[in-house]
């Protein structure tokens, strides 16, 4: 059954951000003093955006950043207004557009006092050291750490000073160099002036000694962090000391205690609305239940958390709950349910899918209707202006007909005549205006529906388009996971051909050794049982008196033994008689390596001396050797073994043998047949086994074996002591 821990790992836990500015005070911005500067006025405006920053309010600080970049007039305000950017992008984890902020604001380095400036470097290479370190690029990230540290210190800056410190040291954590990692965390713990930085040390710690599977030390630094959290009253901090006790406790087995402390981080986080982490402590006290095989209040627990998963929107853990449940219940043999929970995961994983489409989809509309919207606005602001040229053309043409009536009126009788003819074609020419009027304004109705046709047909297409590349992303998906899929076929068949070839190899060396006993016990039933079947007769005979007749049996005697001498010397390997003993351990080793999956290593010292043990000793350890990579080969599903041959100063021969395989408990395999062997014919040569293997560890066997030479030694130092 699948089992999981959520561990709550700290990383750069404190929250609070240092900036470079004038001013401290935002509060007071809405009683700004009329003889303010500019310069007070804008550091007033960038103070609160940092302050909204702190408390969280990430959005609204964005957006007071982004719309102050595009006006500020001080270089001091628009520099901390890029830090302000580079601190936001840096927490949606763009790390790109973080570091461009932050080099764009280091290019106003040379503004205020050689203070003002290295607090200023400090602090944006903190947020550099940290995005490269994000982006695994930890040589990068360190260099970038210990420049700011350089800075902090030339004017003792402490509190930028251990920020890049706690950041090297987390740094040095995520890259494994735990040794350098804990030094510096051990020096953050230090400095009292900043909690958040005190706390998250503490964590790390424990979670550093706990990785190191030192959970006696992790839990003094823990417990340390939970008695400091609980004095200064930091409830967030204690949520997660608590979450990383009850992780430590489960990992050791200690169930119990692991649920009450899960229990505490439930409490704790739900007084203070951290649903995160009240979600985290229910998911692990359902996989204690599971691990104490109590299915039913395991499921208990993980619906309830998938309950408060589902509110939060949290899909990833919803994931992670779907798979527990379906795994209780085929433990439970209840297929049924755990069908349904295996496609409620699947539907999870959909719309998950379907949400990243519709809001793509929704943010091509947006712009559509944006660009639409401002197109309209545009036609509208021409029409208006069109309308006020026409009203003011009208407005003089009435101006100068008052005045024309106002001169003929002073004119004569004989004018009259004229005047009308005049009015005439005054008044046809304002027809032919208000007919071209009329035109004009056909035209642009026209124009319009133009425009609008357009834009629709567009719009028609597009859709299609936006569908059609939805079909292709799915396809595509879909050809991702069966080439994943073929992948990991083909692996399982490498993986069976190679475990068959293994076979091959142990079910060859097993008939050799079949063949060798069969030819063995010819030998001595043919010959050697013969001859002592022959001398037993001879003896038994009334002739025995006769000398002649008993130098006979002497000679057979002879005879047999000389068979017997013959067939011991057939039984040592030619390879002994031949090449120096460690030399046939060498290639016996690398043919087994060659032939399976395993990375088989060896160490002799001092080599000359152990080639110079006598044949016995030699053929015995090498019948041991091929014992244990038997049953390597057979049990341990291991990829290495390491093997070491060492001569001490009293010639007594010591034999690690090694592997990194699935490990077994001692106390009910280590009376095996493959280990009795090995200690039968270890009690001919004087040998001792010890055995320290546990499931899921691995497998040590260190043999020890007096030689010749050691008892001789010894008999010596009893007769003379």
């Amino acid at each position: 059954m699948t089992k999981f821990i959520l561990r709550y790992v700290i990383i750069g836990m404190f929250g609070c951000i240092h900036w470079v500015s004038g001013q401290s005070d935002a509060s007071g911005l809405g009683k700004v003093p009329k003889e303010i500067t500019l310069q007070e006025l804008e550091d007033r405006l960038i103070d609160e955006a940092f302050e909204w920053f702190n408390n969280k309010e990430y959005d609204r600080a964005y957006k007071r950043a982004h719309e102050l970049r595009k006006s500020l007039k001080t270089e001091k305000a628009a520099s901390n207004s890029l830090l302000l950017l580079a601190y936001h992008f840096r927490n949606q984890t763009l790390i790109d557009s973080s570091n461009f902020y932050v080099k764009e604001a280091l290019k106003y380095n040379h503004i205020g006092t050689d203070s003002t400036k290295a607090k200023f470097r400090s602090t944006a290479y903190s947020i550099l050291g940290t995005n490269y370190k994000n982006q695994g690029l930890f040589e990068e990230g360190r260099k970038w750490h210990l420049k700011g540290i350089e800075e902090a210190q030339k004017y003792n800056e402490e509190n930028l000073h251990y920020t890049n410190t706690h950041g090297l040291a987390l740094n040095y954590s995520e890259a494994g160099e735990y040794g350098k990692a804990l030094e510096l965390f051990k020096e953050c713990i230090t400095y009292e002036d900043d909690e958040e930085i005190v706390f998250g040390s503490y964590i790390n710690i424990g979670m550093i000694y706990s990785g190191l599977e030192d959970y006696e030390t992790a839990e003094k630094y823990l417990q340390k962090g939970r008695e400091l959290s609980q004095q200064k009253n930091n409830q967030s901090a204690l949520a997660v000391i608590l979450l990383n006790q009850g992780v430590n406790a489960q990992t050791q087995g200690h169930h119990d205690r692991a649920i009450e402390l899960y229990e505490e981080t439930v409490e704790v986080s739900s007084k203070i609305n951290l649903r995160r982490i009240e979600l985290i402590g229910r998911m692990n006290i359902g996989s204690v239940f599971s691990e104490m095989g109590n299915n039913k209040d395991a499921e208990l627990i993980y619906s309830l958390a998938l309950y408060h998963a589902r509110e939060m929107g949290l899909f990833d853990q919803q994931l992670n709950i779907l798979d527990n449940l379906k795994e209780i219940a085929i433990d439970q043999g209840n297929y049924k349910n755990a069908l349904h929970h295996l496609s409620k995961y699947f539907e999870v994983k959909d719309s998950i899918v379907k949400l990243q489409k519709v809001k793509e989809i929704n943010e091509l509309e947006v712009r559509y209707e944006t660009l639409k919207k401002e197109k309209e606005i545009k036609i509208l602001k021409i029409q208006n202006s069109n309308r006020d040229l026409k009203v003011k053309n009208q407005q003089e043409a009435i101006k100068n007909l008052k005045l024309e009536q106002e001169i003929e009126k002073k004119e004569t009788e004989n004018q009259i005549l004229a005047f009308e003819n005049a009015s005439e074609k005054r008044v046809n020419e304002i027809n032919l205006l208000k007919k071209n009027q009329e035109l004009q304004e056909l035209n642009l109705a026209r124009q319009k529906t133009i425009k609008n046709i357009i834009l629709y047909s567009f719009l028609i297409i597009l859709i299609p388009i936006i569908g059609l590349l939805a079909i292709y992303y799915q396809k595509l998906q879909t050809q991702s996971e069966l080439n994943v899929k073929e992948k990991e076929v083909n692996q399982q068949k490498i993986a069976s051909l190679l475990k068959d070839q293994e076979l091959e190899v142990i079910k060859a060396s097993v008939e050799g050794q079949d063949k060798e006993r069969k030819r063995i016990a010819q030998e001595l039933h043919d010959s050697i049982g013969g001859n002592l079947a022959a001398i037993k007769l001879q003896l038994n005979s009334p002739q025995v008196k006769d000398k002649s007749y008993r130098n006979g049996i002497n000679h057979q005697i002879d005879e047999t033994y000389q068979q017997v001498r013959s067939l011991s010397h057939n039984l040592i390997p030619k390879k002994f008689k031949k090449n120096n003993f460690c030399d046939v351990i060498e290639e016996y080793l690398s043919k087994i390596s060659n032939a399976s999956n395993i990375e088989l290593s060896i160490a002799v010292y001092p080599r000359k001396e152990i080639d110079h043990l006598s044949e016995k000793l030699h053929v015995e350890i090498f019948k041991i050797i091929q014992e244990l990579i038997t049953n390597t080969i057979k049990h341990a599903q291991a990829s290495q073994v390491e093997l070491h041959i060492n001569l001490g100063e009293n010639y007594d021969l010591n034999i690690i043998f090694e592997d990194n395989g699935v490990g077994f408990n001692t106390e009910k395999q280590k009376n095996g047949l493959g280990f009795s062997n090995i200690k039968s014919r270890l009690k001919d040569i004087s040998g001792i086994l010890y055995i320290d293997s546990r499931p899921n560890r691995g497998t040590v066997i260190n043999i020890e074996i007096q030689t010749q030479s050691s008892q001789k030694k010894q008999e010596q130092k009893l007769v003379n002591p």
